[in-house]
């Protein structure tokens, strides 16, 4: 990372850090446009240019424990694949709350949350947009039923996982079993 004793006109300073040995200031002089993907349109009512920072919109995906087994979803709309229960968190919503909610709108279920696995975000995990997902097991009873943006609900084991799987479910799921065989 570049360091310079001033920021120019044309760069923005990111990060100011205090260097003890010298009392000065170093900016960074990294251009924000380098990091950040962003764009510029108009406000509707003063036609004054806004900057538009794009950011990966955040997800929650549920590894749901049921009858020795796990549920999946196959999706109603595309990608159509078999799928771990999951969704969108709104605005206001914690990850915890958000989790609930998908897995009891998706299968019908009212589950209890048991740990977080873990957060994927490969920019490329999923083709419609940059999402990040943070996943967590949880543990159900009853019986699931296919309901919102699922059209169909299976339970699968480790042996028996469908071969089209959405996203980067396999690489989860592979992460769950993995995670499973190391614990007692």
């Amino acid at each position: 990372m570049a360091f310079s004793d001033e920021s120019s006109s044309d760069y923005e300073s990111i990060y100011q850090v205090k260097k003890k040995e010298s009392n000065r200031i170093l900016v960074c002089s990294m251009r924000k446009d380098t990091l950040m993907s962003k764009k510029t349109v108009k406000c509707p009512n003063c036609q004054r240019d806004i900057v538009v920072y794009q950011s990966p919109f955040l997800t929650v995906d549920i590894v749901i424990e049921l009858e020795g087994g796990i549920v999946l979803i196959k999706r109603k709309y595309p990608p159509i694949a078999w799928a771990l229960p999951g969704g969108f968190v709104d605005y206001g919503e914690s990850l915890e709350d958000a989790a609930v909610r998908e897995a009891q709108e998706e299968t019908s279920l009212d589950v209890v949350l048991k740990r977080q696995l873990h957060t994927y975000s490969d920019p490329h995990r999923d083709t419609r947009s940059h999402n990040v997902t943070t996943v967590y097991t949880a543990t159900a009873k009853g019986i699931p039923k296919a309901a919102d943006d699922a059209k169909e609900i299976c339970i699968f084991t480790k042996e028996t996982l469908p071969k089209d799987l959405a996203f980067d479910h396999r690489r989860i799921l592979e992460d769950y079993f993995g995670m499973s065989d190391e614990c007692p």
